[in-house]
């Protein structure tokens, strides 16, 4: 799973993208870098407290920082666009904070301004690719057997020409079919990051984002307050220190997190976690998924010789303390291949093969 970074120049994007996958090498801006992110799950913390284990391992998500976009400029549109359309979900980081030693794109902040920019540069590019397929259909000898791809075709037309994003439409099983060879912009799950001044995060004033939150609503884009100069701060301290500082703060919990929590809501992953001595380990899956099927997300001799999957909920042991008192409880439970994992679930797969 690919996470795309995306937003104009200078409204911090950069820093949120080496704060999500603490990197510290010196990127180039000039093209897309690519890193790993860890998520950040106090679920795992918990688990890996009580288990001890030789190795923890959080759930991880590729994460890529997406040059800005400057529109007019073909070379980089055309990094950009490339570069969305590799991703499979996208995060838009927006400016909206005031900074005199950071200049400002076009000399202003206005983050509608700024989401609008973005958001047509997806509608032309997935207008151009709709548009070069509809004149090769009329074109083909075999127009009339794709008459049902050239109707879809011109109802995306119309959406798109009236500035309506695809993800906003509903299609048929058949359509997506039909469309999943396209891989149109509009159609990824987008996820507004507002980057905000550090007293706009702590002392926050709803009415001054009312506009802006009206705009995301209506835009079916979710949206999450995050202030790059603070999780910088936060990144650089530990433990204890940590906790301190976001008491003081007034801060229940980093905005990376926020962002993580979203982007998988916004992408339907759920995590469910192995545990033991030897590992603890979430596991992302997407929701829905019956127990042999996520068996196979860690081996496929596990969900070939699948037997049973033993289930503790996690909020159940964190109540009780131990997996025995979950036990004398009653509530560890034997599942089959059919049932369908949930978020938190603690999973120990029986297979023989």
């Amino acid at each position: 799973m690919q996470l795309g970074i995306i937003g104009m120049p200078l409204v911090g994007k950069t820093t949120i993208f080496e704060l999500l996958t603490e990197s510290r090498e010196h990127l180039n801006q000039a093209k897309s870098n690519m890193a790993m992110a860890r998520i950040p799950d106090e679920r795992i913390d918990f688990l890996s407290d009580m288990y001890h284990p030789r190795k923890t391992t959080y759930a991880q998500m590729e994460i890529v920082d997406i040059p800005g976009l400057v529109p007019g400029a073909d070379k980089g549109s055309a990094v950009f666009l490339e570069s969305v359309r590799r991703a499979d979900a996208l995060l838009h980081v927006v400016r909206a904070f005031e900074d005199e030693s950071v200049p400002s794109y076009n000399n202003e902040i206005n983050p509608i301004a700024d989401i609008e920019t973005v958001k047509y540069e997806l509608l032309l590019a997935d207008l151009d690719l709709v548009e070069k397929r509809i004149e090769r259909i009329q074109a083909s000898k075999k127009k009339n057997d794709l008459q049902d791809e050239l109707e879809l075709l011109q109802r995306l037309q119309d959406s798109l020409t009236n500035e309506v994003p695809l993800s906003s439409m509903t299609f048929s099983d058949k359509e997506e079919i039909m469309m999943s060879s396209f891989q149109f912009l509009t159609l990824k799950p987008v996820l507004i990051c507002l980057n905000v001044s550090e007293n706009d995060l702590v002392n926050q004033d709803d009415k001054k984002w009312e506009e802006i939150a009206a705009y995301a609503e209506a835009s079916h884009y979710p949206i999450v307050r995050v202030s790059a100069s603070i999780e910088r701060e936060i990144a650089e301290l530990e433990g204890e220190e940590k906790d301190v500082f976001l008491d003081e703060m007034g801060i229940t919990e980093s905005g990376l997190v926020k962002i993580a929590r979203s982007m998988y809501q916004r992408l339907n992953l759920i995590s469910f976690f192995t545990v033991g001595e030897d590992e603890v380990r979430a596991w992302t899956i997407e929701g829905g998924t019956a127990a042999r099927k996520a068996a196979g997300k860690i081996h496929s001799d596990i969900e070939r010789g699948f037997i049973r999957a033993e289930v503790v909920e996690y909020e159940n042991l964190k109540r009780l303390g131990s997996m025995p008192a979950v036990k004398e409880n009653g509530l560890f439970r034997l599942e089959g291949k059919e049932y369908v994992v949930k978020d938190g679930d603690i999973v120990h797969f029986r297979f023989n093969v």
